[in-house]
């Protein structure tokens, strides 16, 4: 069957957006773009949370806490910026109660044909188990299959990220398989289980409405 070009070929539908609210029991979970202000306060949880991310992040060099210093937020911020620009990326900020907490990713967004994108993400320690990453990815992935028009959406994870793990299954993230040594994590090599979902497997409503549903969430 031939694919034909959506009208909104060339361009980058659903950016900017803002997502949510959604309630849960940590507070107010939306999403926004990420913004040039958002230097301090990202900077002051990731390195506080050292040891909570860096087992599960890619390595970086230079170190941790000069990599994640207010002064490499302007870089980081100013390619995010362009690859939203670009079509190529929707770098979304997980906002609790309206401070920063944390980062929704989709990246390597893919037009025609394939129409498919990775989500990757990450929150702050003093907010696990209260619902808000789950409520995050909920919103982002809602988007996706939403306004901005994509079939398919993966997610990789280590086996042993097991909080990181129940984000993606509670979401109906199916698991497709194991990649072996697939990304340098903590100064080595690291076995990656491949997780996806398709527009045609999101539930009525899409997830945060099953997550208002299962009583985890609620409209604000």
């Amino acid at each position: 069957m031939a694919h034909t070009l959506p009208e909104y070929a060339g361009r980058h539908p659903g950016w900017p957006a803002r997502l949510g609210p959604l309630a849960v029991p940590g507070g107010l979970v939306e999403l926004r773009p990420v913004k040039l202000s958002d230097g301090a306060a990202w900077s002051e949880i990731r390195i506080r949370d050292q040891q909570h991310l860096i087992q599960w992040e890619p390595s970086t060099p230079g170190g941790w806490a000069r990599r994640n210093s207010p002064g490499e937020w302007p870089g980081r911020w100013w390619l995010l910026r362009s690859a939203a620009r670009r079509g190529a990326a929707l770098p979304f900020a997980i906002t609790l109660d309206g401070r920063l907490v944390g980062q929704v990713m989709i990246g390597n967004v893919v037009r025609e044909p394939l129409l498919s994108a990775y989500v990757g993400y990450w929150c702050d320690a003093r907010v696990t188990n209260k619902g808000v990453t789950t409520a995050a990815v909920a919103l982002a992935v809602d988007h996706c299959f939403g306004p901005v028009g994509l079939h398919r959406l993966e997610a990789t994870v280590r086996p042993e990220n097991g909080p990181s793990l129940r984000v993606l299954t509670k979401l109906g993230f199916r698991e497709e398989g194991l990649f072996r040594r697939y990304l340098d994590v903590d100064g080595a090599w690291r076995d990656h289980l491949c997780f996806a979902q398709t527009v045609e497997e999101l539930p009525p409503g899409g997830l945060a409405a099953r997550l208002v549903a299962e009583g985890r969430a609620s409209r604000a």
